[in-house]
């Protein structure tokens, strides 16, 4: 659909996973405390922005996938996970059903 509700104060921007290493990082999400959150277009593009930043990850990718979160980044410097993001992308109207499992290839 991608309609996009401009009156809406919130909306999916981008797929985001959100690797949870117990460490505090700046320049996070908002609701972010601790670990670190990497977003693209879609979340395998995520776990290659990450292997690229940090090869460790993905010797790790076990260990990490216990820890790390697929969701999304929204308007408002949000990460949400895909229960959420599918409630926020319906509001917004970027798709045309509510979903409890967004998919970034839902939405663009």
């Amino acid at each position: 659909m991608n309609f996009l509700n401009k009156t809406t104060e919130e909306y999916i921007v981008c797929a985001a996973i959100w690797f949870k290493d117990g460490e505090k990082h700046t320049h996070q999400p908002v609701n972010i405390e601790s670990g670190f959150v990497v977003c693209g277009r879609r979340h395998h593009n995520c776990y290659i922005i990450a292997e690229i930043m940090n090869a460790e990850i993905i010797e790790k990718m076990d260990e990490i996938n216990q820890r790390a979160i697929q969701g999304f980044l929204t308007s408002t410097d949000r990460f949400v996970d895909r229960k959420e993001g599918g409630k926020i992308a319906f509001d917004a109207q970027q798709i045309l059903r509510e979903t409890d499992c967004l998919f970034s290839e839902d939405l663009y």
